[in-house]
């Protein structure tokens, strides 16, 4: 398994991305030693103070209106995508929360919870089955992709231009920020993962911190946890 602090220093954001959205900010962050755990009190609390803050959020406003799924519609817009119909995983969980957030287990519910507590999109991955750094990049589309389609297993392309997520082996998350590749995703034995927090301009540097903080306090209650940080900005 590739190390937090090494897979974090190979990390790479494309300057055609940047190019795209010159706003544009990523903080990863690196989670270690967690242990797996089914849903609890602690999680739940959390899910329903972020069910209560996306009606509050809703109740005065269209989910499309909030600042930040503005944003993200319209980068979805510049490479291709058409946000209404594959919508960023920020404006999917803002929009699932008045029904109720899914329950899986303690560590999914916590970083869905934080998402949507803190108005962004917020990727996890198993770093166990990485294959080298993340790359945010504009795809060739020979990229695999695996994923599930009507239950069966299958290997899509991403459209030419469309912004992904890879590593050496594939694609790790579509569009951004839209759908993770199974390869990668979070599962019941994770014990160390990668979070990619992505951010436009209504969010400031400042705020997207505070949500990594946040994210790392939960996950570190009861946990002896190590953690490592990096931002991908235009210029650093």
């Amino acid at each position: 398994m590739t190390h937090g602090h090494e897979l974090l220093a190979g990390a790479h954001v494309a300057e055609d991305v940047f190019a795209l959205c010159p706003d544009y900010r990523a903080l990863l962050v690196v989670v270690d030693g967690i242990t797996p755990a089914p849903s609890d009190a602690a999680s739940e609390e959390l899910l329903l103070a972020a069910e209560a803050h996306a009606n509050e959020l809703l109740a005065a406003q269209p989910v499309d209106q909030l600042p930040h799924v503005e944003a993200w519609r319209t980068a979805y817009r510049a490479f291709g995508a058409k946000p209404q119909r594959t919508r960023n995983s920020l404006e999917a969980l803002t929009r699932r929360a008045p029904g109720g957030l899914p329950r899986v287990n303690r560590l999914t519910d916590v970083y869905n919870a934080v998402s949507v507590l803190h108005q962004l999109p917020l990727g996890g991955e198993d770093l166990s089955r990485y294959a080298g750094p993340p790359h945010l990049v504009r795809a060739t589309g020979e990229e695999p992709f695996d994923t599930v389609a009507e239950g069966v297993d299958v290997v899509e392309r991403p459209e030419p231009g469309e912004v992904i997520w890879r590593d050496e082996q594939g694609v790790t998350c579509r569009r951004w920020n839209w759908r993770q590749a199974r390869r990668t995703q979070l599962h019941e034995g994770t014990t160390t993962a990668l979070f990619i927090m992505d951010a436009l301009g209504p969010m400031s540097d400042d705020a997207l911190q505070a949500a990594a903080e946040d994210l790392v306090s939960h996950l570190s209650v009861g946990m002896p946890v190590r953690t490592w940080q990096r931002w991908l900005r235009p210029g650093d």
